[in-house]
């Protein structure tokens, strides 16, 4: 079948020029898709089908509930308790408030899911509170930012959730587990930077707590942790479907922040399912038009021509993971994380599958590369977050975040090229 340039061009030119105009993705992915489709003269009767096909999965059902839990955790305080339990286990070291800022993000990031929520709810407390204690505001920003990157890793993630659809319904609780290495990876590494700097500029030593104040502040922060037990527990026993763990920490979050914390008002509570409608409004939205879009593409040919393409260059498998690498990391600093998963997962997948590489493994690759993209600018969400709370221009943000930027490289080249990193734990408890 002969390439149709003009359609691959009506379809990712529309797409990238509604872009370029600010037009909602939503919206750029559909109007680009149905040119294209008439262009194509297929059937609207098909379009239709194919936008609703994409919400046709029990999977899908799992995501309003994930939203729904890391909004409750979220304004119900759960943050702040966190923060002050991180304080616990390594406040006591040199630098030991941006030691603990890692700590939360790894804490958060299992009931979040999300790196933006991580950096706006951790990082409103945490980067004022390291500014007044003397660190630098580009390298409080820059802590914040990177270690929420955590998140999108350390399950329950939404964006696993996202790649498991767009790669036509993998285990969700097999990529979970495959998320936590990697996830503990990156925290310790950007503990390793916090510990170099704090010697090599003297940041200030944490306060210590005595041993019934500390109990007392982890038995209070582990009764909101025990909702990640709720979800993986549920999972991984098989008590529970992910969709119905998800559920069921809905109205565990629910008890624990209305009657035993007793942070959540009726206010807090319609504005809580407020804003997860807004949230999944939006994220249906980008499900139905992104499934139009990927099976264009399908349709055009695309994956085939870039799997040519690269392979024409060379099959090796570290070339192959490299070039992918590149671009993901490339897109990542101009699109939203969400969007690319759908749209990338099946134009990639047939491409390191051909070199032999797991999908499981490539989702986490694919995750913690577009995890990056949130750090880096121009469209770096949780970037452009932090440095609003800090209140510091991204330039100078961007300074202070290299050293922590190679760390996540690093890691990047470990978990692609170890593969027993990703796979390890699914392995021993599948």
């Amino acid at each position: 079948m002969a390439v149709d340039a003009t359609g691959i061009t009506l379809l990712l030119g529309g797409f990238v020029a509604l872009m370029l105009l600010r037009v909602p993705i939503a919206f750029a992915l559909g109007l680009s898709s149905l040119a294209t489709a008439l262009y194509l003269q297929l059937p609207m009767l098909m379009v239709a089908q194919r936008m609703v096909n994409g919400l046709n999965s029990f999977t899908f059902l799992a995501v309003p509930f994930f939203i729904l839990v890391g909004n409750i955790m979220t304004e119900g305080g759960i943050s702040d308790r966190l923060v002050k339990m991180a304080d616990v286990l390594v406040g006591r070291m040199r630098g030991g408030l941006a030691q603990g800022n890692v700590v939360a993000s790894t804490l958060f990031g299992g009931i979040s899911g999300s790196s933006v929520a991580d950096v706006a709810s951790v990082g409103s407390f945490l980067i004022p509170a390291m500014v007044r204690n003397g660190y630098p505001p580009g390298y409080s920003v820059s802590v914040t930012v990177t270690s929420s990157v955590q998140g999108v890793l350390i399950p329950p993630s939404q964006n696993m959730i996202f790649y498991a659809l767009a790669a036509g319904g993998l285990p969700i609780s097999t990529l979970f587990l495959a998320g936590y290495l990697p996830g503990l990876l990156l925290g310790g590494s950007l503990m390793a930077i916090c510990y170099v700097t704090a010697r090599r500029h003297a940041h200030p030593l944490g306060g210590r707590y005595s041993l019934r104040g500390g109990l007392a502040v982890l038995a209070d922060a582990a009764i909101g942790l025990f909702t990640i037990v709720i979800i993986i527990g549920g999972i991984l026993t098989g008590i529970f479907t992910a969709t119905e763990s998800a559920a069921v920490a809905v109205v565990y979050a629910l008890l624990v922040t209305m009657f035993w914390y007793r942070s959540l008002g009726r206010a807090a509570i319609a504005r809580i399912f407020s804003t997860t409608l807004t949230t999944l409004a939006m994220v249906t939205a980008i499900i139905m038009t992104s499934s139009v879009f990927g099976f264009l593409l399908s349709y055009l040919r695309v994956p085939a021509v870039l799997t040519e393409a690269i392979f024409a260059i060379s099959d090796s498998r570290l070339f192959v993971l490299l070039a992918v690498n590149v671009l993901l990391l490339v897109l990542g600093m101009l699109m939203d994380m969400g969007v690319l998963i759908l749209l990338l997962t099946p134009i990639l997948l047939p491409i390191v599958a051909e070199v032999g590489v797991d999908p499981i493994h490539f989702g986490v690759i694919m995750i913690l590369n577009l995890g990056i993209g949130l750090c880096t600018p121009p469209v770096g969400t949780s970037l452009i977050v932090g440095a609003g709370i800090g209140r510091i221009s991204l330039e100078k943000t961007t300074r202070s975040l290299l050293p922590f930027y190679v760390a996540m490289l690093v890691v990047l080249l470990l978990v692609t090229y170890v593969p027993a990193f990703s796979l390890t734990l699914p392995t021993l408890l599948r």
